[in-house]
């Protein structure tokens, strides 16, 4: 074997390695959006504390693909193709990392809603908005593995259903806080649990269209179509 093709060779182990280590953080997130609005529906704080403790490993994750990339940009010295593929890795598993927080802030929040009467309908609501979202990483990371950007565009334009979603149930808990006082405190967490799985799907959709970027060279150029009709904006996560 000549020097090159080893050359190549290694790196592109090392590059598999590293899209081992993507898709094993990305099942990890998976898990973590379904069980987090399972332990809600539910009221289940043991799942929920599960939740909370395997985000540390999906963090782990992301400093080792972090590790693992700054490795091959100083030892292989990638260009063109392979030089964005590297930097779309990292820009993935940064974007799975933060999905993976929001899923941890809504297990923290089902801990304090299991303690209060609960809101008709909302739980089962919130968990059909994670399903959604959850589908669209799943086809995500496919497109990833498969560079494919029609599916990765199809996930792109998705979002607007989860934007929808989240509308509907934000003037739903207006409705139950201004019908009884008492509600609003839980509705007050639901709302934050809402809007952090409507982020997830921001977060989701950025790992689309770094896999349409990877697949054409470009990035959309048209903005994605946004629902967010609320007047509640750029709340962030709880540590």
């Amino acid at each position: 074997m000549s020097e090159k093709a080893h050359i190549v060779s290694s790196y592109d182990r090392d590059l598999e390695s590293i899209q081992a280590l993507i898709m094993k953080m990305g099942g990890l997130v998976e898990a973590a959006i379904l069980d987090a609005a399972t332990s809600l529906e539910l009221r289940d704080e043991e799942m929920a504390e599960k939740v909370r403790a395997r985000d540390a490993a999906i963090d782990a994750l992301e400093e080792q693909v972090n590790e693992q990339c700054a490795l091959l940009l100083a030892t292989r010295q990638p260009i063109a193709g392979d030089l964005r593929t590297v930097l779309t890795v990292m820009k993935i598993s940064g974007n799975l990392e933060r999905v993976g927080d929001y899923a941890k802030n809504l297990a923290k929040r089902t801990g304090v809603l299991v303690h209060m009467s609960p809101i008709e309908g909302a739980a089962g609501a919130i968990r059909r908005m994670s399903v959604t979202v959850e589908g669209m990483l799943k086809d995500a990371l496919d497109a990833y593995i498969q560079r494919d950007a029609e599916l990765a565009e199809d996930v792109r334009q998705r979002d607007l259903e989860v934007d929808q979603m989240y509308n509907a149930l934000f003037r739903e808990f207006l409705t139950f806080m201004m019908e009884d006082p008492r509600n609003i405190t839980a509705c007050m967490h639901l709302h934050f649990i809402s809007k952090n799985i409507e982020r997830m799907g921001d977060h989701v959709t950025s790992i689309a269209e770094q896999v349409i970027y990877l697949s054409t060279g470009e990035l959309p150029e048209e903005s994605r179509p946004k629902g967010d009709q609320t007047s509640v904006e750029n709340l962030e996560i709880e540590g």
